[in-house]
């Protein structure tokens, strides 16, 4: 019998995380569980210190928990096995690395290997990846829903309404490894580590976290109408065959800056009024 000390976020996917982490319960029968609730125990290297040797951990909750977690662990040493277990609304982790919801995902061996972003002057690590535009403006707007409703927020009814009356296009420069462009009526500009990011967009679908590099995708020069007809296919990758609209770089340094402020989100976890980011790996 083995112990896992399973660290759990109750708010993720519309507040079902507490119900959905139950069912460790069936696919560990037979191993001790010590179930912590991280909204209110939320010390992550603490906890870690008290690890036995033998003791195993697991993360449960959403993109935006992997995220947090991650950055909290940021430069340890943590010899026990660590797991996660996705209990979100999009999952788009696992998504990238072809693995079901349900199954624990063994995560050590993504350790040290993830790109940082740095916003405001500030250093985070991401996995999936980093939205700016529309989609860092849909965050902005479900945060708002959220403390306001218990009710599940249509992330494609707010997408389809910014892109037809709030949100507001912008220009852009890009920078990838030191070679710059510009952009006018940009929507998107995301950089990504995995393949999926805002519960089932694929804006890069060539990308690989295997290769040590990013991708940026610069969604442009189109109106509300073609944006918003176009914009459907990014679900299925399809839209790279606009290349009028539509821009891929790869690189290991990438800087986006916008001349308005925009919101901006790193797996899920939204920053407002953000005029640049600079990701690095």
């Amino acid at each position: 019998m083995a112990t896992y000390k399973v660290l759990y976020n109750p708010k993720s996917n519309n507040g079902q995380g507490e119900a959905q982490v139950k069912a460790l319960y069936n696919l560990l029968e037979g191993n001790d569980l010590d179930m912590v609730d991280v909204t209110k125990f939320n010390d992550v290297k603490k906890i870690i210190g008290t690890l036995a040797a033998d003791e195993k951990l697991v993360v449960s909750g959403g993109d935006g928990t992997l995220n947090h977690f991650l950055n909290d662990i940021d430069g340890m040493d943590i010899k026990n096995e660590v797991f996660y277990f996705a209990t979100g609304s999009g999952n788009d982790f696992l998504s990238s690395i072809g693995v079901e919801k349900g199954n624990l995902v063994p995560l050590n061996r993504f350790f040290g290997k993830l790109p940082t972003v740095t916003v405001n002057g500030k250093d985070y690590k991401f996995i999936n990846g980093v939205g700016y535009g529309i989609d860092g403006y849909c965050c902005e707007v479900g945060d708002e829903m959220r403390e306001k409703t218990d009710k599940p927020i249509n992330y494609t009814s707010i997408a389809i309404k910014g892109l037809l009356f709030h949100f507001k296009p912008v220009n852009a420069k890009v920078t990838v490894d030191g070679k710059t462009e510009s952009f006018s009526r940009v929507w998107l500009a995301p950089t990504m580590f995995g393949r999926f990011y805002g519960g089932g967009m694929i804006p890069t679908p060539d990308q690989k976290r295997e290769d040590g590099t990013v991708s940026t995708m610069v969604y442009h020069n189109c109106g509300k109408l073609e944006a918003l007809m176009v914009f459907p296919n990014i679900f299925k990758g399809e839209h790279v065959k606009e290349k009028k609209i539509v821009k891929i770089f790869k690189g290991h340094s990438v800087t986006v800056e916008f001349d308005k402020p925009t919101a901006l989100q790193i797996d899920g976890e939204t920053i407002k009024n953000v005029t640049s980011y600079t990701v690095k790996i």
